[in-house]
């Protein structure tokens, strides 16, 4: 709140035009309460969330979670979609690159995985829309359509912006199950399932998987929370109607109440996130459980 505040500009003069008076000016002010200090303002607003009211946009006077729940599909879509992108990568590629790990393709993926763990997102996004979009024109730059809708059209639109959300994502899980897995098939039961003559493919999937995804449980959780307050970007470059893009419409409209409203939002979702991967961690590793005495 005061960041925002402390910003250049004046959301009454935003609203009203470069035409309006500053008397005009003024009154708007008073009317949504922009001439209260700015202490004043801080604790109405924190008497009214602990009350679950969001309050409404001071540019709109539409009702803040309204606002974020119209925009919510759009950014949780992405977000799982790029997990799921990941996913689908990070298991095979890290079983196999761990097995061989120390050869020719596990030291490629190394550099690839750490070339696009130092990227930046919209730096990945610029180059995906040069590529695909503006190169190939394989897939729509910007724009997007619900998948009610057109479900192919939809995932059309969401390719893109999902892929650049999960290089990065992909990446960093990849070489922590790696390293994981690397470890495991160290262990002694991993050499005993080696010496019954059992074939590689099932002691990589049946016995040295599940004790190294502890690690890659924890992550994909916070990854999660990651995927959705990092979509700000990649929403804002792919022009998508999410969450990312109502939080920056509303820096620059100096829409104080709609950014603390999303930030809260998804402060609330990361802490959430958390609470169940820390659920699963303990379905998925009993020994984590606290028992009574």
């Amino acid at each position: 709140m005061l960041l925002v505040d402390l910003t250049p500009g004046d959301p009454a003069a935003t609203i009203l035009g470069e035409s309006a008076t500053p008397e005009q000016i003024a009154d708007l002010r008073q009317q949504l309460g922009l001439d209260r200090p700015l202490l004043v303002r801080y604790g109405e607003w924190i008497a009214n969330i602990a009350q679950g009211d969001f309050g409404h946009s001071i540019r709109s006077q539409q009702p803040v979670l309204d606002a974020i729940v119209e925009r919510v599909p759009v950014t949780l879509e992405l977000a799982i979609l790029a997990q799921l992108m990941a996913f689908v990568v990070v298991i095979p590629l890290a079983l196999y690159t761990a097995y061989r790990a120390g050869r020719r393709a596990d030291r490629l993926v190394n550099v690839v995985t750490s070339g696009l763990v130092s990227m930046p997102p919209f730096l990945t996004a610029l180059l995906l829309v040069f590529v695909f979009a503006l190169t190939l024109r394989a897939f729509p730059a910007t724009g997007w359509v619900r998948i009610g809708d057109d479900p192919f059209a939809n995932l059309r639109f969401a390719f893109l912006p999902a892929l650049a959300l999960a290089l990065t994502e992909l990446a960093v899980l990849t070489r922590v199950l790696r390293s994981d897995l690397i470890a495991t098939l160290q262990e002694d039961f991993i050499l005993s399932a080696k010496a019954k003559g059992l074939p590689t493919w099932y002691v990589l999937l049946r016995h040295a998987l599940r004790p190294s995804s502890f690690s890659l449980v924890t992550l994909a959780g916070l990854s999660l929370g990651r995927l959705i307050g990092g979509a700000v970007i990649v929403e804002t470059l792919f022009a998508l109607p999410g969450i990312g893009q109502l939080l920056v419409n509303s820096i620059l409209a100096k829409d104080v109440v709609v950014v603390q409203g999303v930030v809260v939002f998804v402060a609330l979702v990361y802490v959430a996130l958390n609470v169940l991967t820390d659920i699963f961690y303990t379905i998925l590793d009993p020994r984590t459980r606290v028992t009574g005495a």
